[in-house]
């Protein structure tokens, strides 16, 4: 290439480049490295950072419970209860009937989870799904009251539901239905009946003979039955025994033994005996509660104090406490058979004869080696409902 060619394409690539440099600048203007970057304004920031809504708690306390947020016309269902439990008392015995549909949700319950007093159903209606429990008076688990007027026999209905199929799980509740027996205790002879003006000799000794034995709940001042059967964990149960009498010599009541079950069924387990051996009171002994018996301040009536407690993994907290209760003529000596002993850094019994309780911690013999008249009752008191103590 000739000189004068070369400095003519020379001339040419630098207005080229020159004329590219120039059209890079023009369209791409914002990346020139000389040109600083724009900046926005600082309020601008702030209200891209900001919240328009501040919060409605501060960190460590939990953000406040909403309140519920209903649908207009809304209407929260009230839980009604479901007739399903009837009851006949007659003459000398009972008989009740369930409906299988006991919850009143349209879903039958199991014939094996309900009980009357721990007794089963003795019949079954299929075409009506009722379940009938028949059963004496003084049988499965009843409990009598009396007044001045009326005798009152008390039943309780249990439904334990089974978990469901294999799993560990219930969709129903524990249910539990006091039903009572109320027979009255003076009668008026109508004008039909014709009675003796004398009495048989055989009807004055059975009259004598007629004992009526109580195990109730009693309040905190030992002044009145207490009217709830609900504690909670610690609290102190206080139960009187006491025997009634007409026309019979002065009488102590003692109690032989008392077992704790989760249904009116002394035959079942989990259980605990907290009292055996003709009068000894262990649980204090073995669990290191403060349960006693008090001072005897008559010999027709005794009292006594248990921790409430529940059964490990049992979540029901229901309790029944079946008591054997005896009495015995009061001018009988306190002795191995007839006391009432709690423990505390030793022995003591109720009326002082501390003697009588040297057995406690071996052998007090059974019932066959008591002498003299005496008088035996079962009775129960259920259930008793435990509940967790709330932490503070």
């Amino acid at each position: 290439m000739t000189p004068a060619v070369r400095i003519v394409f020379c001339l040419f690539c630098a207005a080229f480049a020159a004329a590219a440099q120039e059209f890079n600048w023009n369209v791409f203007g914002d990346q020139k490295p000389d040109r600083p970057a724009v900046q926005e304004p600082a309020a601008v920031l702030q209200e891209k950072q900001s919240l328009h809504e501040p919060l409605s708690w501060r960190y460590p306390d939990p953000p406040a419970e909403e309140e519920p947020q209903f649908p207009p016309d809304f209407e929260l269902k009230a839980p009604t209860a479901a007739d399903s439990v009837s009851a006949v008392c007659g003459e000398n015995s009972v008989r009740v009937e369930a409906k299988k549909d006991l919850l009143g949700i349209g879903k039958p319950v199991r014939a094996e989870d309900i009980t009357l007093g721990g007794c089963p159903a003795s019949g079954e209606d299929q075409e009506a799904q009722v379940l009938v429990f028949e059963s004496e008076l003084h049988g499965c688990g009843s409990e009598l009251l009396m007044s001045e007027d009326s005798f009152v026999y008390v039943f309780t209905l249990l439904y334990t539901p089974s978990p469901l199929g294999d799993s560990p799980i219930v969709r129903t509740r524990d249910v539990t239905v006091n039903i009572q027996c109320h027979y009255q205790r003076k009668h008026d002879v109508s004008s039909g009946l014709l009675k003796p003006t004398w009495t048989p000799f055989s009807d004055v000794k059975a009259t004598e003979e007629n004992l009526y034995f109580s195990l109730r709940l009693m309040t905190d001042d030992w002044q009145f039955p207490r009217p709830s059967t609900q504690f909670l964990l610690g609290d102190m149960m206080k139960f009187e025994v006491s025997v009634k009498q007409f026309h019979h010599t002065p009488l102590r009541v003692t109690v032989d033994s008392c077992v704790a079950t989760i249904v009116p069924n002394i035959d079942t387990v989990p259980r605990y005996s907290f009292l055996g051996n003709n009068g000894c009171l262990f649980d204090s002994q073995l669990t290191g509660s403060s349960s006693k018996f008090l001072s005897r301040s008559q010999d027709d009536r005794l009292q006594f104090e248990l921790e409430a407690f529940r059964f490990q993994q049992d979540d029901s907290g229901l309790i029944y406490i079946t008591c054997s209760l005896r009495a015995t003529a009061a001018t009988a000596a306190v002795d191995s058979a007839n006391k009432a002993c709690s423990f505390s850094n030793g022995w003591s019994e109720a009326s002082g004869s501390h003697h009588a309780c040297s057995c406690c911690d071996t052998d007090c013999g059974t019932g066959s080696q008591l002498t003299g008249s005496q008088w035996e009752q079962e009775t129960a008191v259920g259930p008793i409902i435990v509940k967790e103590r709330p932490l503070r």
